[in-house]
């Protein structure tokens, strides 16, 4: 019995200092799921078996991180694992089971997360809010509820780069949406004591709604009580673009300000001793993480100040690395589908990367260098995870958060807590709190967003491979290495090769020999993009937007969700020359956005396209150049070859008056037929008796109107590309259209089926890609 006991603390003893090799093993068990290959596992338990030859750890640390790694790869699942398809509830309309999650309330919507009994699969419930003002107070977060509803498939992206959200609500076990008609229908019963906390957060947020300016409490709310719903869009945007979003979500800063500040007023206002102190810490900490949205970031900082508070008083000597691998682990262990959720990697990222690097911030006197350290550390260790999820890089943020940072933890944090706990104090009190407040934090703004304004030079960078965010690290580990032992010439050598890494992938379009032409699926609308071999030249041929019934406007949907994802994950920041076929929404409704983020050198245009005075100002406040380009000629725009083939004439009509253009792409003749219809195609077809394409933009998205068959049998192209919106009211593209292509036998994409549809070139080889896989 003694020696049993002797060889559990002697392993107690050899895993102390090393849970952050179990937790690595973990990182490494995420990385095969999702890439499908071994080469990472053999790399690190590769380097780890040299680390026991070498007597840097132990056999049992060796053991216990590949046990690790075989439990989380078993346990983890992968997202091609969780879509399940269930038939039974499918068809169900009522719905019996609990809720999981709390009930979130914004302006749009009421959403939660619901286990369905008969089936045990989670589903997101979703009441969608009208002009009429919801009641969803009596349901109960944890209770027994009965639903009723439709079941639905959510949305998968069909673009590149486009965010997917049916991929992120299979990340979190979600298969189904259930959409909710009327939230009376719903009944509820039981208690739940998560249900009483969420029900405390959700008096908060009204108390506060009623009692605190606007202004202030949209900061409170995203602050203090995690909802950040009513800030203002343009600022989220500005802090995401300026890696300032951490600041908006709770983390380790705003627990440990809010914990410290607890502290103090507890023990300082004499109610109780230090000791005492840190119990009524310990109970507060997992209400207020709940309270405060209950997010990974929140319940990572939480737990880690309860565990160095519990670790100090159970006298366990664990140091800090071993206490955030450990919360890692717990937090994994209690849901296994929080690895795929951002807050989470960020969260831990940073964390991981400060604590490591503890020595070499402790080795500075300068309280300001160790906020530019902790700026550094912070930026770039998340450096990879930032390009995959926004491709962004700011180089100018380091510096950004040099001041912000202070700014929000000295006063603004503080500020806000000290405000929600007094809340309830006379109007005239919070008031001038809250105009004291407003004016401090407005200039603060403004300085940000005049910083946005004249600063703004980002690195675009796109997305970055495995390959390379593994030299990264190991490259920013030996940094870190060097500098901590003051070993500043290799310090440097290791800076140079980052920043040289950083700029291999700004450039690497500008070296790759792979062109590419992209029908971007934008819905009942055209978006083409062409890229020619090593960034030589980037056009669009129409910027489209779907039009809104009745008013028949476009809106900014088509452009935030599918046209900015797919060039910021291309790493495109200048489009060279943007060719407009006419004057329809649906054709160029998404320029005017695009103006506002990107460099577009050039807008071209037919003879006779009505230019309203809305856009022809907004064009000429961006100093856009406009060329009308007449009919048969060919202009040369990167040295590359583009062609007028109409209109010929003023047609008097939209469709009619068409820019129909011809060019060579991938030795492939490509024409582009905008909303041609068949007076346009007729004329075509007698001007060029010798016209022969290989790639036809069917023209007006497959109308019955287009695509005469005298005309496709003189092209006689191979492929045919119809850029057509799911279920449109138009019926486009028409059973017609497709009847007469099919009989020319030419091989037909479209992007109400095929999603995006890409063409990609070399002087070698060329080959079409649909996005979605039929």
């Amino acid at each position: 019995m003694r020696i049993h006991s002797c060889l559990l603390s002697k392993n107690k003893i050899m895993i102390r200092n090393y849970w952050y090799l179990v937790a690595l093993s973990v990182v490494i068990a995420i990385i095969t799921i999702q890439t499908e290959q071994f080469y990472v596992f053999i790399l690190f338990f590769g380097w780890l078996i040299v680390s026991y030859i070498q007597k840097k750890t132990s056999l049992f640390v060796l053991f216990i991180s590949f046990i690790a790694f075989c439990f989380f790869y078993i346990y983890i699942p992968a997202t091609s694992d969780i879509q399940t398809t269930n038939p039974y509830i499918e068809q169900q309309t009522t719905f019996q089971g609990q809720i999981k999650s709390s009930v979130k309330e914004t302006s749009k919507k009421v959403e939660f997360t619901f286990r369905d009994s008969s089936t045990q699969l989670d589903v997101l419930a979703v009441y969608f809010i009208d002009d009429t003002p919801p009641h969803a107070s009596h349901i109960i977060s944890g209770g027994t509820c009965t639903l009723h509803g439709e079941i639905v498939k959510p949305d998968a992206a069909t673009n590149p780069h486009q965010f997917d959200y049916q991929t992120y609500l299979l990340q979190q076990g979600i298969n189904y949406q259930l959409i909710i008609h009327s939230l009376d229908e719903i009944t509820c019963e039981g208690y739940s004591l998560l249900d009483s906390i969420y029900s405390m957060r959700t008096t908060l947020l009204q108390s506060t709604l009623n009692n605190i300016n606007d202004t202030t409490v949209s900061w409170l709310h995203a602050l203090v009580l995690g909802d950040d719903s009513l800030i203002d869009e343009d600022v989220i945007d500005i802090f995401q673009r300026w890696s300032l979003s951490h600041i908006l979500a709770i983390s380790g800063l705003h627990i440990g300000i809010v914990v410290a500040l607890l502290y103090v007023i507890l023990v300082r206002t004499g109610l109780f001793t230090k000791e005492n102190a840190q119990w009524v810490v310990i109970c507060f900490l997992p209400v207020y993480a709940l309270i405060a949205g209950g997010q990974p970031s929140v319940l990572r900082a939480s737990l880690m100040v309860l565990g160095v508070i519990v670790l100090n008083k159970l006298n366990w000597k664990l140091n800090y690395t071993d206490v955030i691998s450990i919360v890692f682990l717990s937090l994994i262990l209690y849901d296994k589908y929080i690895v795929y959720h951002i807050g989470f990697q960020l969260s831990f990222a940073v964390t991981f990367g400060l604590i490591i690097s503890q020595t070499w911030i402790s080795q500075t006197a300068s309280n300001t260098m160790k906020v530019l350290q902790i700026s550094f550390i912070s930026q770039m260790i998340i450096l990879p995870l930032q390009l995959y999820y926004f491709h962004i890089f700011q180089p100018l943020s380091i510096l950004v958060n040099l001041f912000v940072v202070p700014y929000f933890s000295i006063f603004v944090i503080p500020a806000l807590f000290i405000l929600m706990l007094v809340h309830w104090l006379p109007s005239f009190i919070i008031s001038a709190f809250g105009s004291i407040f407003i004016f401090i934090h407005k200039h603060m703004l403004q300085f940000i967003q005049w910083i946005d304004r004249y600063l703004d030079y980002p690195f675009v960078i796109g997305e970055i491979s495995l390959y390379m965010t593994i030299i990264y690290y190991v490259v920013l580990v030996l940094l870190m290495k060097a500098l901590e032992s003051k070993k500043l010439h290799s310090a440097f050598q290791y800076g140079l090769c980052m920043t040289g890494l950083i700029i291999a992938l700004v450039i690497r379009p500008y070296f790759s020999p792979v062109g590419s032409v992209t029908m971007l699926d934008i819905g009942q609308g055209d978006a083409f993009v062409i890229e020619l071999p090593y960034r030589e030249g980037v056009f669009f041929i129409d910027m489209g937007t779907p039009a809104t019934f009745p008013s028949f406007e476009g809106t900014d949907r088509a452009y935030n969700q599918v046209i900015k994802p797919y060039l910021l994950g291309e790493g495109i920041t200048k489009i060279d020359t943007v060719f407009l076929s006419h004057e329809h929404v649906d054709h160029f409704g998404s320029l005017r956005y695009a103006l506002e983020d990107f460099l577009v050198d050039e807008i071209i245009i037919s003879p006779f396209y009505e230019l309203d005075e809305v856009n022809e100002a907004i064009w000429n406040k961006h100093n856009i150049p406009i060329y009308r380009m007449g009919f048969n000629e060919t202009i040369e725009r990167k040295d590359h070859a583009f062609q007028a083939l109409s209109p010929k004439e003023n047609k008097y009509d939209p469709n009619e008056n068409s820019l129909v253009l011809l060019t060579e792409l991938g030795e492939l003749d490509w024409i582009f037929m905008g909303d041609a219809e068949q007076e346009a195609e007729k004329s075509i077809e007698q001007t060029y008796p010798n016209l022969q394409v290989d790639v036809l933009k069917v023209g007006h998205h497959g109308s019955n109107t287009s695509t005469n068959k005298s005309l496709l049998q003189q092209m006689n192209p191979s492929y045919a590309l119809i850029s057509a919106g799911r279920n449109n009211t138009y019926g486009h593209p028409t059973s017609e259209t497709i009847t007469t292509l099919e009989e020319a036998g030419v091989h037909i994409y479209r992007t109400d089926e095929d999603g995006a549809v890409q063409y990609f070139f070399t002087k070698e080889d060329s080959y079409f890609k649909r996005f979605i896989q039929r």
